[in-house]
């Protein structure tokens, strides 16, 4: 199975892309094991349009050009689930078993746009509370750890 992160923005040299970077290459070590391919990250340009519904369809059609035909297309948005992390490792088992690549997209500043929002199999938020977009690439990108974890029985994840 493989795993695409998909962003507006992108990380700058420093402790964020750091701690980032460690849980990709822990996802990609424990993943492996269990029937992952990695984590593929493709980091999108923030349209420049003036308006905000342009600059959403704009960067909503650039996110949509990376997502594989048959992903299943998980959005981050504070709008979305709050899950626990056994039941989002539950969902990325299912799909790992179905065979199907996940998508996940984090938006720009504007957020997703509705054409993004509405396609989305599995819509998640870390909270109610809005989080910089940098911590959500890393928060994300430790549940994907903590999930494979979980997957493989590692005591990386205590209850």
């Amino acid at each position: 199975m493989r795993v695409l992160l998909i962003t507006v923005g992108k990380l700058k040299q420093g402790p964020e892309r750091d701690l980032a970077e460690r849980y990709r290459e822990r996802f990609d070590d424990t993943g492996r094991k269990i029937g992952f391919r990695g984590i593929t990250i493709h980091e999108l340009t923030e349209s420049r349009a003036r308006d905000t519904a342009t600059r959403m369809a704009e960067e909503g059609a650039a996110i949509a050009a990376l997502i594989p035909e048959k992903a299943v297309l998980v959005t981050l948005d504070e709008r979305g689930d709050n899950i626990d992390s056994a039941a989002f490792a539950g969902h990325l088992g299912r799909w790992r078993d179905d065979s199907a690549d996940a998508a996940f997209v984090i938006g720009g500043a504007d957020g997703l746009s509705p054409e993004l929002r509405r396609k989305a199999k599995v819509r998640l938020a870390f909270g109610q509370a809005t989080w910089p977009h940098q911590f959500v690439r890393v928060m994300l990108l430790e549940q994907l750890y903590r999930a494979t974890t979980i997957l493989s029985g590692h005591p990386y994840h205590r209850v």
